[in-house]
């Protein structure tokens, strides 16, 4: 079990505040038309990010997908870069080309093709296995990648090959707009475990759940053998800026019940998470409104970066 001192409850708070106000943001201002493209964000699955990659060792490599924000900014990503790129700024994690779908930065890296993420984060778990570094790679995936055959190849090579890889699936039980019972024949868990990988499953939004079984799993992939982690999750905003067809009534229900936000506040002493959310509420806005005063690339800029 992870540590449960005040300090470690309050850092986990903080991280989990900061996506919650950095994705707040992005939905706030995007009808403004401050960002550009799409955004999709991941407000009520911020405990999966946070608790998944707490435990990362430095030469770990993330992949991510189109939901990508708050495995950006749990890795420790900066906000003002990320509001940078999808506002197409020069300052931002990619100079502004990739925006929100499209990320990279030290190991981190995100893509939007529908399960694309699985071969690549599959290949470079293998490439760190070859180079014996110790290195293991956290591959995310929406239960909307289950469709995908292309996972399911990847799969076979990976038990095949022992790639050191933890498969994360954030089943948001809505794939856009689409129930998961309504696109899902059969079992989630048993996936994974037809190719033989060893697969735990979660139903829960609170962090200090996540975390230790994401470690555990974590540790088992880098000694050679892939894991798979399925969390059962609550998707609180739209798949992107305003798709959602859900009743009002039952996503207030789920924000009563399942707020990853509201479980670790709990937790902490009312005068420590007051200072914890007014000092992240000044790092948001800071880094907000810095991205908004940074340059868009010139062509200069476009040119040197296609040498």
């Amino acid at each position: 079990m992870p540590p449960t001192s005040n300090d470690f409850n309050e850092m986990l708070y903080r991280r989990l505040y900061l996506i919650r106000l950095f994705e707040e943001t992005v939905i706030e201002n995007f009808v403004k038309g401050v960002f550009y493209g799409t955004t999709h964000t991941c407000l009520g699955q911020e405990a999966n990010a946070v608790g998944v990659l707490t435990g990362l060792a430095a030469q770990d490599i993330v992949f991510s997908n189109h939901r990508s924000h708050g495995h950006f900014l749990a890795y420790g990503g900066d906000p003002r870069s990320l509001f940078a790129e999808l506002m197409g700024k020069a300052s931002g994690v990619c100079g502004g080309r990739g925006g929100s779908q499209h990320l990279h930065w030290r190991n981190f890296y995100s893509n939007g093709v529908q399960g694309g993420v699985a071969p690549v984060g599959t290949g470079m778990a293998l490439a760190e296995k070859f180079k014996n570094s110790g290195a293991a790679a956290v591959v995310f995936l929406g239960d909307g990648t289950l469709g995908e055959g292309v996972l399911y190849e990847t799969l076979n090579m990976a038990a095949l090959w022992q790639a050191p890889v933890l498969y994360v699936v954030e089943n948001n039980r809505i794939a856009q707009t689409t129930p998961v019972e309504l696109s899902l024949a059969g079992s989630i868990p048993a996936r994974f475990a037809a190719f033989g990988i060893p697969v735990g499953e979660l139903d829960t939004s609170d962090v200090t759940e996540i975390l230790p079984e994401a470690q555990a799993r974590l540790s088992a992939a880098r000694n050679g053998e892939p894991q798979a982690l399925i969390l059962h999750t609550c998707r609180f905003g739209p798949h992107s800026k305003g798709d959602d067809t859900r009743p009002t009534e039952a996503l207030a229900e789920m924000r009563c019940r399942r707020d990853p936000v509201t479980i670790q506040a709990s937790r902490l002493e009312p005068s420590a998470r007051l200072k914890i959310e007014r000092e992240t509420q000044a790092v948001i806005h800071a880094a907000f409104q810095a991205a908004l005063e940074d340059p868009f690339p010139t062509d200069l800029d476009l040119s040197e970066n296609l040498k």
